[in-house]
């Protein structure tokens, strides 16, 4: 009855903290905070921007309040990107500093410092965020037992691009390896767009007995606009890049707001790039360019400049496509 009561409180606190802020949570994020405290897996399918992540962070942040002096691990939250890495670091970090839980949130990333990757084998922090390739390095150590026991539960961001690849095959050997540790451990994955939520499910959930599908209200479709050559009787012999279209694509990046301009290679990011700065040069501030071979600064700048909105577009790969 008292540990009830102490559930009740931090599951109040939490909802005091989302009214202190002019929100009110969603019946989906509530379902999954409850979910979560009762022990299930599940798999969170709803749009982007209805809050999947509080709704699967809401859950270890009531835990946090009932205990929340927990040595070691607690929450391990995997995420397919390391742009996505950083801004989810900061995300989990707010309500945690806002109701005064003494938890540690860390990367550990392919950027993040050897100092700090020293420290965490030492003592991890109780949230960590990773990629699939550095869980699996930090598995390969000698005392992984050791760090990654006495988990409470783990998130799986952005599923629907780990499921049936490579990465997500490296992902489910990870899992299977942290069950192993941890028997029951709940997991929870998020995403956006599944055709095949049930069948997800089941890959991420294994063999817990108690798994459920949450789904959020369905958002209106996108607009989709397609821009075409004024003449398509001819196209250039060599390169085939859509150039072509620079103009088209300069007037449409005249519209306020922020454009994301995605290309296949490093290579396109950079010609893109390039030749809409040469064309506009008075955006030379405003244009940036993303992509896996520039330096963590840059791409940091990048990233800032695409959450305060000072920047008018960020050509880029697909290092950036999961973190808008």
């Amino acid at each position: 009855m008292a540990e009830r009561r102490i559930e009740a409180a931090g599951l109040d606190a939490l909802e005091g903290w989302f009214e202190g802020r002019g929100w009110e949570p969603h019946a989906l994020q509530r379902a999954a905070w409850r979910g979560w405290l009762e022990g299930a897996s599940g798999l969170i399918h709803a749009p982007t921007g209805v809050g999947k992540s509080l709704a699967a962070w809401g859950g270890p942040l009531v835990s946090a309040l009932e205990r929340p002096h927990h040595e070691g691990l607690a929450v391990l939250w995997i995420t397919p990107l390391r742009a996505l890495a950083r801004d989810t670091v900061a995300n989990l970090r707010r309500p945690l500093d806002d109701l005064g839980v003494p938890w540690r949130v860390e990367a550990r990333i392919g950027d993040t410092s050897s100092t700090r990757k020293s420290r965490q084998r030492r003592l991890m922090p109780q949230g960590l965020v990773t990629t699939p390739e550095s869980l699996s390095v930090l598995l390969s150590y000698p005392e992984a037992r050791r760090l990654l026991s006495g988990l409470r539960g783990i998130v799986v961001d952005e599923w629907h691009e780990l499921l049936g690849s490579k990465r997500g095959t490296q992902t489910e050997l990870g899992l299977a390896r942290l069950r192993r540790w941890n028997p029951g451990v709940p997991v929870w994955g998020l995403s956006a767009t599944l055709g095949n939520p049930h069948e997800a499910l089941d890959v991420l959930a294994g063999e817990h007995p108690d798994r459920r599908l949450l789904r959020g209200v369905e958002r209106a479709p996108p607009e989709v606009v397609t821009l075409l050559p004024e003449r398509v009787d001819r196209f250039p012999w060599s390169g085939h890049i859509g150039l072509a279209l620079l103009p088209r694509v300069v007037e449409a990046l005249e519209a306020p707001g922020t454009a994301l301009l995605f290309t296949n290679t490093r290579a396109l990011a950079e010609r893109w790039h390039e030749a809409i700065v040469s064309v506009r040069p008075e955006w030379v501030d405003e244009i940036a360019l993303h992509h896996g071979s520039l330096a963590r600064a840059a791409r940091e700048r990048a990233e800032a400049g695409l959450a305060n909105g000072t920047l008018r577009c960020v050509v880029a790969t697909s290092t950036l496509d999961l973190g808008i």
